[in-house]
């Protein structure tokens, strides 16, 4: 899968950088760009093509929320169990009661305070949120996406519609379980193959968070994490308190075995425990390089681990090692939502 790394080299991922490997855009995958490309985009998703969309956390693969027809292709596209629910992105918080009903005043106030942006709350859902969407649960998963092209592509697809509360399924533009794509090239050398001659791409620029949103449970009487992320427990906290209890409700990314590359990826505490042939290696920037592996990633802080550490990873498969050596960030916030994704990876 590419040339072999030399010893001790050092590649990094600051966020204006395009990934390393080439990526070949097939016909059929039409890039939108210009003016108007975000109503041209809204228009392919009401007329039922799927469209790959960029969010501040990953990129993602879109269809019209309400149209069973498109986001069954998702689900095939993507390889994706159909039981296994999706998020559905709506441009603002106005849109809460059009999808949920019986929503809590903590929700509300969440989403006052952190849409648009990195969360997902899990709310009762309403009619509109059929089976098709939610994994035959009776809730349903909402985000107001940060990032401003995703919102535009939302209500371009509300006008396209006549309904201003129109939502688009977006999970992650990937094959399932496998890496999260951070920029267009990502998404497009994983699933360019799979996708028909209408359906579309946006380049939105590499993801700023880089780690899929928090996801919140929003059903009982207080708020339960789910799925860590950006919007961190003291975040929560600083709005309403998160309950300890557990939550039997099914969202993605909950999987033990999720995010992986093909290269095997070991969690390690110290440089020595980094050997082999063929190898990688991912840590604080203040962890020096162990002899004869290829540094991918020396982050300087927990926020841009976060940032690089899905490009890291799709770097080694795109120079064929077998063994990714990860030693993870310390300490809470998002640091912890890295070592979530970095032990799902991780997990055989």
């Amino acid at each position: 899968m590419g040339k072999s790394p030399s010893a001790n080299a050092t590649f990094t991922f600051p966020l204006q950088n395009t990934p390393k490997f080439s990526v070949h855009y097939p016909e059929r995958v039409q890039l939108l760009t210009g003016p108007g490309r975000e109503e041209r985009a809204g228009e392919r998703l009401a007329q039922g093509s799927l469209v790959i969309i960029p969010t501040e956390t990953v990129y993602g693969l879109g269809a019209d929320a309400e149209n069973p027809e498109a986001v069954a292709r998702i689900f095939a596209t993507k390889d994706r169990p159909t039981n296994h629910p999706l998020i559905v992105h709506i441009s603002s918080a106005d849109s809460l009661d059009y999808w949920g009903v019986n929503i809590p005043d903590y929700a509300r106030d969440l989403a006052a305070a952190y849409w648009p942006g990195p969360m997902t709350l899990v709310v009762k859902r309403s009619d509109k949120a059929k089976d098709f969407i939610t994994g035959n649960q009776d809730t349903v998963a909402l985000r107001v996406p940060g990032h401003e092209t995703a919102r535009h592509i939302i209500d371009a697809l509300g006008i396209a519609k006549t309904n201003p509360h129109a939502g688009i399924a977006a999970p992650s533009a990937n094959r399932f379980g496998k890496v999260s794509p951070t920029s267009l090239d990502h998404a497009v050398h994983e699933l360019g193959e799979y996708l028909s001659e209408t359906d579309a791409a946006i380049d939105g620029g590499p993801c700023d968070v880089g780690i899929e949103s928090t996801i919140i449970d929003c059903t009982g009487t207080q708020p339960i994490i789910l799925r860590s992320g950006a919007i961190t427990m003291s975040d929560i906290n600083a709005i309403t308190a998160l309950s300890e209890s557990e939550s039997d409700v099914r969202a993605p990314g909950m999987l033990a075995s999720h995010y992986a590359p093909q290269a095997t990826v070991c969690i390690i505490d110290s440089i020595d425990q980094a050997i082999g042939d063929n190898v990688a290696f991912i840590a604080p920037a203040q962890f020096p390089t162990p002899q004869n592996c290829l540094r991918l990633a020396a982050p300087i802080d927990a926020t841009e681990y976060a940032r690089v550490l899905y490009a890291a990873l799709r770097q080694a498969d795109d120079f064929g090692c077998s063994t990714v050596f990860v030693i993870a960030p310390k300490g809470p916030g998002i640091a912890a939502a890295v070592r979530d994704r970095i032990a799902r990876a991780a997990h055989e």
